[in-house]
């Protein structure tokens, strides 16, 4: 190609390798809530591509072969089971999945740091870094290394940095940002009709080559113009961005909710009639007890460290506030049901229902319900736990966490139980405390839950999951406690009208469209 121009011996370049690189099989290195799911659905949508998910985890890895799937969500064991042992496959032979691959998914987790520099902000990288060298060291020929877990801005270029310090002759290992934009509970479906599907390389010949290659993985169901290619770093920071933004729209209308119930507004009619300008729009305005989940906490800490790390002080304050906002929120509610409840809940038995940080998980990373439970607790309160989707188990190992019961870990075997039936959470309690939006709380028999309380027999809805049954409840005799609400007790003599159905449902409801 010595007598062409330099520009097409690039293009000729650039084409060859987009030629050569052709993703076959993929290795997803961390059997999660992303790598799970992502691969899953992969699978299913690329029949011709061998996908294989891998995790130091037996149990987990045995839970993805079994019928009981380590997570749930809706619609996701269709999806596994349409290709599980086809195309599919679950392992722990990391080394071999990895040597196999053409294109490795790194989705391990990254845990905010508990000790040293950064404590309680920036991100624990060093599950990240042990993957980086386990790929370099067993690895030979071409592969793309692709982030899918969420990292701070850089953490590819850490991953280079690694990968150019043990190079080997016979290796070629490409660095791309593909970040998840997954909503628990709706991940399914998410993944299969995405928003945007958002891929971060270098401007290099074999690094556009690589993105070209993922890019083709992605649209054999995503339409082109849904898939948007940047440098990683603009990669790495717009996920960090998206999950700092929700989380500000909702401490942002969380922090309304306050002064709502402090003036004699409704959230919910200041929300709609704010969501109904375009400029702002509707999603993420609905008041509640506070953000959980595993990403936006984490992230809008990072986003926080990295600001201050980058001398950017206000930068940083300004994000800080957005978690501050949040814990306000759980800590208020809290202060809401004891002020209410004569200003003590020593010894009174509290019915709590929903234990997951949000409708059609079962995850519980830093759920308000956690927090909530440790207001509560420190204040002596018996706690009657119940949700659908979380073992018993999990909300124990939850609740006896150093920094929830930090000064007396027998507290939650003296005073928290975890029931299988919300009726039986409820016999007898001084409150109904709803934590969790599960549509099947919509649905239960609150005649039948008001007769079985102590009396007053208080709701305390911390999702603004009943306004719609307020005037029956009411009329029941229940007083009720909302988020961003005022609830004046109704005059109205009472009629024995049952609210709900009088045998509760044993599942909630499959969710048929997006939250």
């Amino acid at each position: 190609m010595s007598g062409h121009s330099p520009v097409i011996c690039h293009f000729l370049n650039l084409l060859l390798y987009f030629q050569m690189v052709q993703i076959k099989r993929i290795c997803c290195i961390g059997a999660g809530y992303v790598g799970g799911p992502t691969c899953s659905v992969i699978a299913q949508m690329c029949p011709e591509i061998t996908v294989t998910v891998v995790d130091v985890n037996e149990s987990r890895i045995k839970a993805w072969n079994s019928e009981t799937l380590p997570i749930y969500e809706p619609g996701l064991k269709e999806v596994v089971e349409s290709c599980r042992n086809t195309n599919l496959f679950f392992s722990t032979d990391i080394d071999s999945a990895i040597r196999d691959a053409d294109l490795v998914f790194i989705s391990v987790n990254t845990p905010t740091k508990t000790y040293g520099m950064g404590k309680g902000r920036a991100a624990d990288l060093k599950f990240i870094e042990a993957c980086a060298r386990r790929i370099v060291e067993v690895s030979d020929g071409y592969k793309i290394v692709t982030e899918k877990s969420t990292v701070p801005v850089r953490a590819a270029e850490s991953i280079r940095r690694i990968f150019d310090a043990n190079t080997k002759p016979s290796l070629n290992l490409h660095v791309l940002s593909n970040p998840e934009f997954l909503a628990e509970g709706t991940a399914v479906k998410d993944l299969k009709e995405p928003d945007r599907v958002l891929i971060g390389g270098d401007e290099t010949t074999e690094g556009q080559a690589a993105i070209r290659a993922l890019c083709a993985v992605y649209e054999h169901w995503v339409p082109k113009e849904r898939i948007i290619t940047t440098n990683t770093w603009s990669s790495e920071l717009s996920k960090l961005t998206a999950n700092a933004f929700l989380a500000q729209r909702i401490s942002s209308i969380n922090s309304i909710s306050a002064l709502c119930e402090a003036t004699g507004a409704d959230v919910e009619e200041v929300a709609k009639a704010i969501g109904m300008d375009q400029r702002i729009g509707s999603k993420f305005l609905k008041a509640s007890v506070g953000f959980g989940g595993s990403c936006f906490q984490k992230d809008v800490l990072n986003l926080v460290y990295l600001c201050e790390a980058l001398n950017l002080p206000e930068v940083a304050s300004y994000w800080q506030q957005v978690i501050d906002m949040n814990e306000y929120q759980r800590r208020r509610f809290a202060c809401r049901i004891i002020d209410c409840l004569f200003n003590t809940v020593t010894g009174k038995k509290i019915a709590l229902l929903g234990f997951s940080f949000k409708k059609d998980t079962g995850d519980t990373r830093e759920s308000s319900s956690i927090y909530i439970s440790k207001y509560l607790l420190d204040e002596g309160a018996k706690l009657f736990i119940y949700d659908p989707k979380v073992v018993k188990e999990q909300i124990v190992y939850d609740l006896s966490q150093p920094n929830i019961s930090e000064d007396n870990p027998q507290r939650v075997s003296e005073l928290v139980t975890v029931t299988t039936d919300p009726y039986d959470a409820c016999q007898s309690a001084h409150a109904l405390v709803i934590c969790t939006e599960w549509d099947m709380f919509k649905e239960l028999d609150y005649e039948k839950i008001y007769k079985k309380m102590l009396k007053p027999a208080f709701i305390f809805d911390g999702r603004r999951l009943l306004d719609h049954l307020h005037p029956l409840l009411q009329e029941i005799g229940f007083q009720i406690e909302t988020i961003g609400k005022k609830v004046t007790p109704a005059r109205i003599p009472y009629n024995p009208a049952p609210v709900g159905p009088r045998v509760p449902p044993t599942e909630p409801p499959t969710k048929k469209s997006k939250a």
